[in-house]
């Protein structure tokens, strides 16, 4: 077990490299070799970015208690446009970010910069400020004037790269820095609730528009692909029920799974999971389900970080099983999501110390934890570079 000092120094050496320290694999800081009158010694190649990134959530982990990381993985819904509202939200817990409604979106995107502008975590971390910009039937940003799904389903690939080009441009300009809009559902159903957010109304159709949307959003904003395992196959609502899939493995890999492949191939960094249950495969809601995670990591290939559909919905579903919150977070965080998202926060500091009481209780190992907080540190140290610009490595 390491020693939380030594943690925080080498997070202070890390700190260094910015100006100028260079930092090993191993996370130590390398002296310059004395030059020999025989011959120089090969230098060994700088760290990359991604390897410092790595160290840096690495040593970072080490220095959080176990409220701390848990607290990271919340993502919440701030009141209305309150900036030290907002700051207060993310600070006052050391949760991971926001998510912005309709009612925090200020009437310019001017007033809606100024705000997010006010809200950080400071020591090198930046906070998620995140939304649900689709376009077309989803728009927060009344300024969002790019075509959404409705209308880019009938349009060449190149249309869906330019619209959410232009979207991203306009959320980083705001300081928004993920957006979950990316739809890989498929349905060629009218009569579905998601059939006007499709980017296709089957595979074939879907998966290079949502591979040319995450290519529109690249390096302006985090990309997310919602609502795995696919929503398309199902007849009801996740947010007043739990829909139910008559749908087995080897259907899905065939009807759902390829927009989904297309866009983690093409670099989205998170997938939502949706609250609906293709119970061939688990009775669970996938949001719930161990095994849907598994299939996303290891047949997908998916390693970036998951993110829950909004949690509140469970609850409004008014089924007695998802009538407990802590206990729905419990089971969230247990099987295998890295952040969870709530519209409507409830009592977040009772969902954080019932995932907490999870942990000590042997329910949840302390793994699942780590390995959780390890990425939503290193997308969080991500952002945060890339905001500092002057920063050299």
């Amino acid at each position: 077990m390491r020693h939380r000092g030594a943690g925080l120094s080498a997070l202070v050496c890390l700190g260094l490299f910015l100006t100028s320290c260079s930092v090993s694999a191993g996370g130590q800081a390398d002296q310059t070799p004395t030059p020999t009158a025989t011959a120089e010694p090969t230098p060994a190649p700088p760290p990359s970015v991604e390897e410092l990134t790595a160290q840096y959530a690495s040593v970072r982990l080490d220095t959080m208690t176990l409220q701390q990381k848990v607290a990271s993985m919340f993502i919440v819904r701030a009141p209305g446009l309150d900036d030290p509202a907002w700051q207060a939200t993310v600070s006052s817990r050391g949760l991971g970010g926001l998510i912005l409604m309709g009612d925090n979106i200020p009437a310019t995107p001017e007033e809606l910069a100024a705000l997010t502008a006010g809200v950080t975590s400071g020591d090198g971390l930046a906070p998620l400020i995140s939304v649900d910009e689709e376009g077309g039937e989803v728009t927060r940003l009344p300024y969002d004037g790019f075509a959404g799904a409705d209308t880019l389903v009938a349009e060449p690939e190149s249309a869906t790269l330019d619209a959410f080009a232009g979207r991203s441009t306009l959320l980083d300009q705001v300081g928004i820095s993920v957006n979950f809009g990316i739809v890989a559902d498929v349905t060629a159903d009218p009569a579905s609730f998601i059939f006007n957010r499709v980017l296709g109304p089957d595979a074939a159709a879907a998966s290079p528009k949502v591979a040319a949307a995450v290519a529109g959003e690249r390096g302006r904003v985090f990309s997310t692909l919602k609502h795995f395992p696919g929503h398309g196959e199902a007849e009801g609502d996740s947010h007043t029920s739990v829909p139910q899939i008559d749908v087995d493995l080897g259907g899905w890999r065939t009807r759902d799974a390829p927009p989904f492949k297309a866009g983690i191939d093409g670099g989205a960094e998170l997938v939502m999971f949706g609250h609906l249950a293709y119970t061939p495969v688990d009775p669970q809601p996938a949001s719930l389900s161990s095994t849907w995670h598994s299939i996303l990591r290891n047949e997908l290939g998916f390693a970036g970080v998951t993110v829950t559909d909004d949690m509140g919905m469970l609850e409004a579903t008014g089924l007695p099983e998802y009538a407990n919150p802590d206990e729905n977070a419990i089971r969230a965080v247990a099987a295998g999501n890295d952040l969870l998202l709530y519209v409507t926060p409830g009592n977040i500091d009772a969902m954080i110390s019932a995932v907490v009481g999870a942990v000590e209780a042997g329910r949840i190992d302390t793994a699942v934890i780590d390995d959780a907080v390890t990425r939503d540190l290193e997308l969080r140290r991500t952002l945060w570079l890339r905001q500092h610009p002057e920063v050299a490595f």
